[in-house]
């Protein structure tokens, strides 16, 4: 027996509602399998050595390029999430390559700025434009200069349908969708602790009460709830009251910080300047770089335009608008 499959003859003694990666839907291509990793695997790193995923690190994830070095951009929001899954999903006895894969590749379509540049590009994109949709198109399309990353049906349904919607096929995804509320919710309340936009005074005590009073323990207490509701269950499951606090802390996140003008005062600024880099790319897509300009002529114009923005990364869309826009100063030779 190859490496490979010693590792997924151990994988028939998880949890009989685990995705078994040799039971995988497979691949857009079919591929010879890798005698070493199993496909989640090999997933798992195609995802991590890819050019989006190193994009992550700077793109926001609520603070708009913040000056503090302990604030969260986009990958250490992807690697929190990750932690998060595979806790729950070693817990269930799932397949926590899997797992693992999802979660590191949810984020990949994010767009500069935040939700703040999702909806800039969502009213720009006829069509319009959602981040899980561009995640998946990224695997499938736009890495590897337009092959895409080939991955296995299970991670890009888990990708697709990780923040809302119908849930994922697998229980590796629902818990990857479940990880990524835990985290976010918590860590912005971090953050926007630390940035004076709220102060431990401001969150819910009905919620504190039930998940505790620091991120710490209100992590733990959401991820045992998880595993203790979802345990020998064919979904994943949070307990009535656990459940109910969380949606209390995510309603008081979104009035007093998602949506605080004293945190969110920039985005403005931000979508208008998507925007005008989106008309100048629409009325000059000669522009475009090479990598694009195979989408403009199978796709059109603006598919070709969008993809570009969304890649970005915040500093990136910044300088590309100081090119663009802003006048440069003389300079005496």
């Amino acid at each position: 027996m190859t490496l490979r499959e010693q590792i997924q003859k151990r994988e028939e003694q998880l949890s009989p509602y685990a995705c078994r990666s040799a039971q995988t839907k497979g691949r857009q291509r079919p591929e010879e399998e890798c005698p070493v990793r199993t496909p989640f695997q090999r997933d798992v790193d195609r995802i991590v050595y890819s050019k989006a995923f190193r994009r992550l690190k700077h793109k926001t994830q609520v603070f708009l390029q913040p000056e503090g070095d302990h604030y969260r951009t986009r990958m250490t929001h992807t690697l929190e999430v990750t932690r998060i899954a595979r806790t729950i999903a070693r817990a269930l006895e799932l397949n926590e390559d899997l797992t693992e894969a999802i979660a590191l590749g949810h984020d990949l379509g994010h767009t500069p700025f935040g939700h703040a540049g999702e909806r800039a590009l969502n009213s720009l994109m006829p069509g319009g434009f959602a981040h899980y949709q561009q995640s998946v198109r990224v695997v499938e399309r736009l890495e590897k200069n337009g092959e895409g990353l080939n991955l296995t049906w299970e991670v890009r349904n888990g990708i697709l349908c990780h923040t809302k919607g119908t849930p994922a096929a697998t229980l590796e995804g629902q818990v990857v969708r479940l990880a990524d509320h835990i985290a976010y919710i918590n860590h912005d309340i971090e953050d926007a602790l630390r940035g004076g936009i709220i102060y431990p005074i401001d969150i819910p005590l009905e919620a504190s009460n039930i998940l505790g009073f620091t991120h710490g323990v209100r992590i733990d207490t959401l991820v045992q709830d998880a595993i203790q509701a979802s345990m020998g269950q064919k979904e994943i499951r949070q307990s009535p009251q656990v459940g109910e606090a969380m949606q209390t802390l995510k309603d008081f996140m979104f009035e007093s910080v998602y949506t605080n003008p004293l945190a969110k005062g920039e985005e403005g600024k931000a979508q208008d300047m998507l925007r005008m880099l989106f008309e100048y790319y629409r009325n000059n897509p000669d522009e475009l770089p090479d990598d694009f300009q195979f989408i403009r002529a199978e796709e059109g114009v603006d598919r070709a335009v969008c993809d570009y923005i969304a890649g970005m990364t915040d500093p990136f869309a910044v300088e590309r608008f100081k090119e663009l826009f802003i006048p440069m100063g003389w300079t005496v030779k």
